[in-house]
């Protein structure tokens, strides 16, 4: 990208392109093929469904040479990994549609490791994950037991930066590392998205979902993948911060998050949007 065009990314541009996008998925309704873990399987259909996209929780192996090539974008999540799904998933991510891979608890295990990575291999459009996800996935190692947290990160997003900037270039994947702040970067450009509350982690599935939700906008945006992902990742968390106005806890906050991710209009987008690129 020239100079010309990072002066032209400012937060109004940022603001205008989230809700192209958004309004993109309402009216495109994208095919969205989710081969996801169990926990998330409700609230990331949900997700897509109050965005405007369709999702499909198809992990069948024998399905996938028939139904992948229809759809517009993948998800893989190997959050309840198994050797039975992960052909599928392999299979899902070979078939040549834009896919985004999400790499929960990726250092849980060797198994689970060496599976990631061969994921990774198939050149996925977007990589998110935590910070202690993106570490280990970067440093291609399972750490010790007295340091593994399960799913939950134990660093903040912006420790793993420098770390993700390396995966990108080494995998030529976007990657995004969800926190206070997400980071998104192709491994030159380094774009901060800022919305959210600290409840949505009270959530589980909340990371799961926003992947989901990245797959939908990088089937409108194939060819900016990194753009895509700081607009969902950006619409996700405001529709947290919106939730959160009327919630008294994580599960009244999971309600009204979905609605208010349908309910996002035009000047809700535009002016609480919070995106910038970094220096």
């Amino acid at each position: 990208m020239d100079a010309g065009a990072k002066e032209q990314r400012d937060p109004a541009w940022w603001g205008r392109r989230a809700w192209s996008l958004l309004s993109a998925v309402r009216a495109r309704a994208p095919l969205v093929q989710c081969v996801t873990n169990l926990v998330s399987m409700d609230i990331a259909a949900n997700a897509l469904l109050a965005a405007g996209a369709s999702p499909a929780m198809v992990h069948s192996l024998r399905e996938v040479p028939d139904f992948t090539p229809r759809c517009d974008a993948v998800y893989v999540n190997v959050g309840t990994l198994s050797e039975d799904w992960l052909p599928s998933m392999r299979a899902a991510a070979s078939a040549g549609r834009p896919w985004v891979l999400d790499p929960v608890a990726a250092a849980a295990s060797g198994f689970r490791m060496e599976a990631c990575l061969e994921l990774l291999a198939l050149r996925p459009a977007v990589v998110r994950g935590n910070a202690s996800e993106i570490l280990a996935l970067a440093d291609r190692s399972v750490p010790a037991a007295s340091n593994f947290k399960g799913a939950d990160s134990s660093h903040e997003s912006v420790d793993a930066l420098e770390a993700a900037k390396s995966l990108a270039l080494s995998s030529g994947s976007v990657v995004a590392v969800s926190g206070a702040v997400d980071f998104i970067t192709n491994g030159e450009q380094v774009v901060g998205a800022s919305n959210g509350v600290p409840m949505m982690q009270k959530i589980t599935a909340t990371g799961c979902a926003v992947t989901a939700l990245i797959a939908a906008f990088v089937a409108i945006e194939p060819s900016d993948a990194l753009v895509a992902a700081a607009c969902a990742l950006a619409v996700f968390g405001l529709a947290g911060e919106i939730g959160m106005e009327s919630s008294k806890g994580p599960a009244s906050l999971r309600m009204h998050l979905i609605d208010a991710l349908y309910c996002l209009d035009e000047e809700m987008v535009t002016s609480r949007v919070t995106i910038a690129l970094r220096p």
